[in-house]
């Protein structure tokens, strides 16, 4: 349950894809329905123009992560309360799924699910992509664990305020895991 002294925290989890440049409407209508938001890009996103970065920064008034801290360093963040991953493209479903945790943003969604927050995911995956028979299996197995999807999605249109929808409400986020084990620790990725 969310700290009675703080707002809710969101991590949006931001990928390469075209309309990542829209993220902001998401954000500001995160904050309409109460969320604190951090973001959280894979680095080809951060670093390789998918993302205003100096815009992201200014709607959350936090830094956009894209590498894990160093020793020493303050967490930027609290602890989320939900997890929004927003454009979630073929490579980042597929890896995660796997369990691979080799950037800031796979190794937070691989945490989340240990962590039992909601999760919730819009794809934006071209057909010729959707086809293949690992990303079906990542869908499936992202599921079975309790992961909320959006209808898939190009670069137009995006469906951002829809996306919220997919978590639940601030005041029932922080459940406990429905599964997996809990008696090991998890990495610290934050």
């Amino acid at each position: 349950m969310t700290e009675p002294d703080r707002e809710p925290f969101l991590y949006v989890v931001v990928c390469a894809a075209g309309s990542a440049a829209g993220v902001g409407e998401l954000i500001g209508a995160a904050r309409r329905r109460g969320w604190a938001v951090g973001v959280i890009a894979t680095p080809t996103a951060a670093h390789d123009g998918f993302l205003d970065l100096a815009a992201v920064e200014a709607l959350t008034g936090r830094p956009v992560r894209a590498r894990s801290r160093r020793p020493g360093e303050p967490r930027p963040f609290p602890a989320p309360d939900a997890v929004l991953v927003a454009p979630a493209t073929f490579n980042t479903l597929n890896k995660w799924a796997a369990g691979i945790a080799d950037t800031l943003a796979l190794g937070t969604l691989c945490e989340a699910y240990g962590l039992g927050v909601p999760i919730g995911v819009l794809p934006c995956v071209g057909d010729a992509l959707a086809a293949h028979p690992a990303y079906r299996e990542s869908l499936a197995r992202l599921r079975a664990m309790g992961v909320r999807f959006g209808e898939p999605a190009g670069t137009g249109d995006f469906p951002w305020e829809g996306a919220l929808d997919l978590v639940a409400r601030p005041a029932q986020a922080r459940s406990q895991p429905t599964a997996g084990p809990t008696s090991i620790p998890p990495v610290n990725t934050s």
